[in-house]
């Protein structure tokens, strides 16, 4: 099957294609594409005119290679395929399998004459003797789940209908989820129990192996209380005491364990909050968003959508693939939604809503906070509506055609 470009990231990566000391690691949460990536950069370098025999592909997921699982084996497997002249592009998929990869990496970068590109579904990959032997000889490109313009250019690439009404597409990619494979399935319920499968996957893959939970039925609360206050400020404490007048009292320490672990998955994402007059995060509470929203409406059976942590959620994960660091800010009793810093070391502040146009108390709500923003840094108000406001030289933007434009912030 001819495969779909994720153009976002290739540009990112390409600068690279041909640089042998520098191993390029692509991470994200399970499904979101990563194979996909890889198998179109080796596809690139083939048109470009790279022999075949240059390129050494290897998906340890797969059968023939599923039991390469330790250091000699996968040396062994890369030196019975990489017999040809000049560069060689090494490819290796859920490298995380083999135990003590990273020597092995590190001795063909160190040969020179391999540019390596891996992939790993969680945060491990970049935690272990990886970082400590080759600090400024890799670099992390992360990947996500489709952003809502790569959601609907994919659908028309592949033949499959996009609703004309671009409110409802939006919908249709919060419901239906931005792992890639969803797209090419037509039924929802079939969508719907994809993501549960992913769910379960990363469960026994990137979670059970690594951290030891001996009850799963307590994970599980945690994981759904989490999951489902998604873009709420929150904090240990906060859902240590929810799970007690549930009847159900679990440590701080189990409890934050457990949060590293989706976090350590990629399911969960932290966002810190910073207070703009102290200029100083603020400990403790944080908001914590999903790689996919997937996470949260492929598991509940209401289809009704909360839009407020939704929109967050869509903008939170759209600035993070566009290389942007992200905080929530404090300032004074109000709260802005965004601090964001993009790849060029500039800020911006933004509101998130998805409408203001029903009452002019509404408007007040996401103005106010910006207003109170003394630099001379953009601010944006972001929402649904096509009628757009001019208030305090602050940009008001519509949410779907900012994202399908893929602009930057």
């Amino acid at each position: 099957m001819k495969l779909f470009k994720r153009e976002n990231y290739l540009k990112k990566i390409r600068g690279f294609y041909h640089e042998d000391d520098i191993i390029k690691v692509i991470t994200g949460v399970r499904r979101c594409g990563k194979s996909s990536l890889m198998a179109t950069i080796a596809e690139e370098l083939r048109e470009s005119g790279i022999s075949q025999d240059n390129i050494i592909y290897i998906d340890l997921d797969k059968r023939g290679f599923r039991n390469i699982v330790t250091a000699d084996a996968l040396e062994q497997c890369i030196d019975e395929r990489g017999h040809a002249e000049g560069l060689k592009y090494l490819f290796i998929d859920e490298i995380q399998n083999v135990k003590d990869f990273e020597t092995v990496i590190n001795g063909y970068r160190t040969d020179g004459g391999w540019s390596i590109f891996i992939t790993g579904s969680n945060s491990y990959l970049l935690s272990g003797e990886l970082v400590t032997k080759l600090t400024g000889r890799y670099l992390e490109f992360e990947m996500f789940p489709l952003s809502f313009s790569e959601y609907e250019n994919m659908k028309v690439f592949y033949g499959k209908s996009v609703n004309a009404n671009a409110q409802a597409e939006l919908t249709n990619y919060i419901l239906e989820s931005g792992f890639p494979r969803t797209v090419l399935l037509d039924d929802p319920a079939d969508k719907r129990r994809y993501v549960q499968g992913v769910i379960n996957e990363i469960f026994e893959k990137d979670i059970r192996r690594r951290v030891k939970i001996r009850k799963k039925d307590t994970f599980e609360l945690v994981r759904h209380y989490v999951i489902n206050n998604f873009g709420a400020t929150t904090s240990i404490n906060n859902i240590c005491d929810s799970l007690k007048k549930n009847g159900l009292g679990i440590g701080k320490a189990t409890v934050s364990r457990y949060i590293k672990a989706l976090v350590d998955a990629k399911i969960l994402y932290e966002c810190d909050r910073f207070d703009m007059k102290s200029k100083k995060l603020l400990s403790g509470e944080k908001k914590y968003y999903l790689a996919d929203l997937g996470f949260y409406y492929a598991e509940n059976t209401d289809n009704r959508i909360n839009y407020g942590p939704t929109l967050e959620n869509i903008l939170y994960v759209y600035a993070r693939s566009h290389d942007c660091s992200v905080s929530v800010g404090r300032i004074g009793k109000l709260e802005c939604d965004f601090i964001i810093r993009n790849k060029d070391m500039n800020y911006s502040y933004v509101q998130v809503a998805y409408t203001i146009a029903l009452s002019r108390e509404t408007e007040d709500r996401e103005y106010r906070p910006l207003e109170m923003i003394k630099d001379n840094y953009p601010k944006y108000v972001m929402t649904t509506d096509y009628l757009l406001q001019k208030r305090s030289g602050i940009i008001h933007a519509n949410i779907i055609d900012f994202m399908r434009e893929e602009k930057e912030i």
